[in-house]
């Protein structure tokens, strides 16, 4: 039995707290935020191999019980015309159907999930640094306290302080080109349309993409090409100038796109699409990458959390079934960089 420090407690972490617990390791996952770190408003979609390497190590239930499903996609043009219409992933597995829900009931779920298995979890826990000697490895947090085990696995997202200790010298987050919005609505248009559809729309401005719940609020969201927010512009915008904003471009387009925005109160959000360039360094000999501290990928792709919770399941079979940890670290690395068809996928669940 491993003893493993977990860096990081949002998805990543605890995802990979969960799988290393199920392969006999003992992790304990140190979180920079208080206990009371909020819902930062954005909502995403869970893909199928994501809830698959979720049934992986026994939380796809638990996780199927949030949000709710999403089988089909159509995609319309900027004239409102149909261009396709598929089915979306597994869609007739009910633990492997796409999932959408906010980023915040995801992490809480695999939260409640690793307490439940008396995994500890840490919070206000920020990490200042790390030593590595042939041994062990010991991380330093910034109240003063250290944490000391066999791996240090590194699930501090993008502006991880894990990756800067680890490749000083590599890749940062940069723009990917495009500012994100997000919205919800209660009095947007429901369109008359099977439950479990994501409509995605190739607007002359903008991608937009919006979904219908069983019950709720309409959940929609905005992909505009242009500069990065400034820190001026970010703060001093309101939620109403920027719903005009948007409004404004997508009003030209005969979709009901425009119509859903003006239809949003206050509860819109928006920030930069980041992505880390690949070519860093994501191992050492006792420490370790995982999810967006190794490959954050654009929102674009819809794949960043399924990915982490690829890479939680692949580490923990790569320390189960490798004789050592630097063999174990070198399997997982060569498998998790390959690009995403390639990639070792779980079984699915029975």
């Amino acid at each position: 039995m491993a003893r493993i420090v977990v860096v990081g407690g949002g998805i990543a972490g605890t995802a990979a707290a969960l799988a290393l617990h199920k392969a006999g390791h003992q992790p304990v996952v140190h979180e920079a935020h208080p206990d009371s770190d909020g819902d930062i408003g954005a909502f995403m979609t869970l893909a199928s191999n994501g809830m698959r390497a979720l049934a992986g190590f026994d939380a796809a239930r638990a996780v199927a019980g949030a949000g709710f499903d999403v089988t089909r996609m159509s995609v319309l043009d900027a004239a409102g015309t149909e261009l396709a219409s598929v089915p979306l992933g597994e869609h007739d597995r009910p633990l492997t159907r796409y999932r959408c829900l906010r980023r915040s009931e995801l992490a809480a779920v695999l939260r409640a999930e690793a307490r439940r298995r008396g995994i500890v979890l840490r919070h206000a826990a920020r990490l200042t640094g790390v030593t590595e000697t042939d041994r062990a490895v010991t991380a330093r947090f910034a109240d003063g306290s250290t944490a000391t085990g066999d791996l240090l696995v590194g699930a501090d997202g993008l502006h991880s302080t894990v990756r800067a200790w680890l490749d000083p010298d590599g890749p940062g987050p940069a723009y990917a080109g495009q500012r994100v919005f997000y919205g919800y609505s209660y009095a947007a248009p429901r369109p008359a349309a099977a439950p479990g559809l994501i409509t995605m729309v190739r607007g002359s401005a903008a991608a937009f993409g919006h979904l219908v719940p069983p019950t709720g609020r309409t959940h929609w969201f905005a992909r505009v090409p242009g500069p990065p927010l400034g820190p001026r512009e970010r703060d001093r915008t309101t939620p109403a100038q920027w719903r005009a904003r948007l409004e404004e471009l997508l009003r030209p387009d005969r979709t009901p796109c425009a119509d859903i925005v003006a239809a949003t109160g206050d509860d819109l959000m928006v920030t930069d699409a980041l992505h880390l360039p690949p070519g860093g360094r994501w191992r050492s000999r006792r420490a370790v990458l995982i999810g967006d501290a190794a490959h954050a990928a654009s929102p674009a792709t819809g794949q960043g959390a399924s990915m982490a919770l690829e890479d939680a399941l692949v580490l923990a079979k790569a320390l189960r079934d490798t004789p050592t940890t630097e063999a174990a670290l070198a399997r997982y690395a060569n498998t998790t960089a390959a690009p995403a068809p390639n990639r070792t996928r779980p079984p699915a669940p029975a």
